[in-house]
């Protein structure tokens, strides 16, 4: 039997880093229980405090529900250091497709991905072309385009 899992990530801000990562992925956001008006109704009847605004918009779910939920869990300090992990956002059909191909996908990616506030961090050439773009979210968690 498969588990069932979602992927939880800190921030100091879940609204504006879903509003990101919604983007980013092409994710929706994921409506509340069923039975309940919005999250904030749902987490208030669960015991959580100070949930006004906390939890709207925090969740979102792949649209072809093939890919597991996210979850944008508000703590009080900010990310330091280095991610442990992150995502590859794979955009170019993988490196067995010539530069000439993959480049522009990976350019137009970073391009939308900046529009909707994400950051450059560093470029990485193989043979001299482009292979993958770090980035940053907007709360400075790295990620790739590849």
């Amino acid at each position: 039997m498969a588990t069932d899992w979602n992927l939880t990530i800190d921030c100091t801000d879940p609204v504006r880093m879903s509003a990101f990562w919604e983007v980013a992925l092409r994710y929706v956001k994921k409506p509340p229980p069923e039975d309940w008006d919005s999250w904030q109704a749902f987490f208030e009847f669960k015991g959580y405090e100070d949930t006004e605004d906390f939890f709207e918009g925090a969740y979102l779910s792949d649209p072809d529900d093939a890919r597991p939920s996210l979850f944008f869990q508000g703590v009080p300090e900010k990310h330091q250091g280095k991610n442990w992990f992150h995502l590859d956002l794979k955009v170019s059909g993988g490196r067995t497709r010539p530069a000439a191909e993959r480049v522009p996908l990976i350019e137009a990616e970073v391009a939308r991905l900046t529009a909707a506030g994400g950051r450059v961090l560093r470029r990485v050439e193989q043979d001299g072309a482009l292979d993958f773009v770090i980035m940053l979210d907007p709360e400075d968690n790295q990620f790739c385009v590849a």
